[in-house]
Formats: C-alpha cells, structure tokens, sequence
C-alpha cells in the first residue's frame, strides 16, 4: 500500500493488529467524588438498570448517588491496592495484558501485535485504549470482554462502547469480539485446575463448595438473557471435569441491587441455610469473575466468611480468580490465539 502513497503524504503507522482485554471497571480512588463518578458512569448505563430514565435517574440522583458513595468507598478500601492506589482490578487486567503480551512474543504470528487493556467504567477508558491502538497502526483490533458467560449488562454492554467508538473513526479496524466461553475447554480445564490445586493446599477439606456468580434479576432472564444457562452450564461442565457431585458444588447468585427478585439461589441466604443445617467446613469460588474484584474480595471472602461464622460455620476459604495465574494466562492465551486465526 505505502508504494503507491505520493512522497507527500505522512508516515501512517499500519499493518499491527490490537488486542484489547476488557473489565468492568474500578473508581480511580475510595474518596466520595471518585465514587460517585465511577457509579454515576456505571448506574447510568441502561445495559445495567433498564428503567426509563424519567423513573431511574431521580432515584440515582436524589438517592443512590448521595448515599451510596460513601458506603462502596469503604468497601473498597477494605480491598484498595494502596501501595498503587488502585483497585485490584485494575492491578489483575494490566496484569494479565502484559503477561499475555509477552506470551505471544513466542509465537510467529507474522503481524506485529499490540496487547493493551481498558475497563468498560472508569479509566482507562475504552475509547482512549482503541485510539491509542489505532495510532499504533493496529488496523485489525481483536476485543476481549472478560466476561466467560455473556450478559446483556456486561459483554454486550461493552460491544456498545466498541461501536459507538469506531463510528466516529474515518479510518476504522476491522474488528472481532471474543464470544462468550463459558463451556470453552480451555476456560473448563483452567477453572477445574485451579480449583483443584487451591481446594488440596488448603488446611481443611470442605463439606461443600459454592460456585458463586453475580446475579441479574429475573426479568432480564425472562426477557431472553442466556445468563443464568451459561453459568449453569459452567458449573455442570467443571463438576464433570472433577467428578463431583451435584450436592457437593452448588451454584448461587450473589450482588443483588434493588427490590426486583434476582435470578436464585442466592449465595448469602444459601451460606446462612447451610450453616444453620450444620455446614462447619465451605469454600467459595467465583468462576464468573476473570479477576479478583469488590464482589469477590469483600462481599465472598469478607461479608459471607461473616455469614458462615456468625451462623455456627467454623472453617470458610474463598477460592481466587483464575487472575494472572499460569491456569489463567494459559486460557487467555488459547483464547487469543483461536480469535486471531486468519489474521496472523
């Protein structure tokens, strides 16, 4: 192509293709403006809470957004990077880009490839990371939300800011989003190895383990969200990898928000029934979450480790995200590289 560009025209970085690892997001700091902002952006979304803004946005603006800040900015800073002054999240994807960066150096993928990261609220933004990428020369951009089972409030959520983006680029990427891979055989070995190497370094052996995944209220399954299957078929698809019983790893719903009933069983009155019933040893592990976050640190391994002890529970572990671990590495690195066949 530069052959046939006249002499004047400006050097244009091109040929790269981009990779970019997409999460949820994390304020910029637990202080009440920095909260806000990051839960303005996030509550706003109507990906997130459907209501007609005439309804929703009073009570976000009236309410949530006076309370609620202060409240989400302890809890995080229960879980606060602070010697980054970040929130793990955001620790974990850089991470998780840089280590998977890395691994495709070993591979003779015959175009140079650019791995980056973003969080679909807060910084950094979607938008800055897919033009830094597009300055890089990255004309093929390869996207990957980070979220194993496909949900209207999360994957395709971010799919909206990728479009929205690239409408407003003259020269666009192509482009290809990751699908959903909940059942993926590399997400399934990772998950069960993992799994398996964490339950046998424990000091215990649980009675029971919960697979514990963020919850959507029941109207969005009602509507036609595959949710609620991807994550069952997840736990069914790890239990037979490991040859446990269906009482042994039960699946719960966990970060309910609002009155509207969520999709159930949910994790905090499951953990309460099986302690009361006489349940002394439980771990909880997160297969939903690609990273440890607020909703695994704090609410699983800090508000639910309270649940169980307070209701007669004696020995509780939670159970880390795949993160950047070599499992998780391992699965993000099969996953790219399927995605990026025919282009490298």
């Amino acid at each position: 192509m530069t052959a046939n560009w006249p002499d004047t025209h400006p050097k244009i970085a091109h040929g790269k293709v981009g990779i970019l690892l997409v999460n949820l997001g994390t304020p910029d700091g637990t202080d009440y403006k920095s909260m806000r902002r990051y839960l303005k952006e996030f509550l706003s979304d109507q990906r997130v809470i459907d209501y007609p803004k005439w309804k929703w946005w009073p009570i976000l603006n009236g309410i949530i957004l006076q309370t609620r800040p202060q409240k989400s900015g302890a809890a995080y800073d229960k879980i606060w990077n602070h010697d980054r002054n970040e929130g793990p999240l955001l620790t974990i994807t850089r991470s998780q880009s840089e280590k998977l960066a890395e691994r495709l150096v070993g591979h003779e993928l015959g175009r140079e490839v650019v791995v980056d990261y973003a969080m679909r609220y807060g910084n950094p933004s979607m938008k800055s990371r897919i033009e830094a990428l597009a300055e890089q020369g990255c004309e093929r951009l390869l996207v990957l939300p980070l979220y194993p089972q496909y949900a209207a409030a999360t994957t395709a959520t971010v799919n909206d800011v990728v479009f929205d983006v690239l409408q407003d680029m003259r020269w666009q990427p192509a482009l290809r989003t990751l699908p959903p891979y909940y059942d993926d055989p590399a997400y399934i070995d990772a998950l069960a190895t993992s799994l398996q190497k964490q339950i046998a370094s424990l000091d215990f052996e649980p009675e029971i383990i919960l697979a514990s995944y963020h919850g959507i209220p029941q109207r969005y399954f009602d509507n036609g969200d595959p949710y609620y299957c991807h994550c069952m078929k997840t736990s069914r698809l790890v239990r037979e990898k490991l040859g446990w019983s269906a009482d042994y790893m039960k699946t719960t719903f966990q970060s309910l928000f609002g009155p509207e009933e969520w999709i159930k069983p949910y994790t905090d009155a499951t953990v309460t029934e099986l302690a009361n019933s006489g349940v002394k040893r439980m771990a909880i592990v997160n297969p939903g979450f690609s990273a440890d976050c607020l909703e695994t640190l704090e609410e699983i391994d800090g508000e639910n480790r309270e649940i169980f002890m307070e209701h007669g529970g004696e020995q509780f572990a939670h159970i880390r995200c795949l993160n950047d671990s070599g499992e998780g590495m391992d699965m993000l690195e099969a996953l790219t590289l399927n995605e990026l066949k025919g282009w490298i």
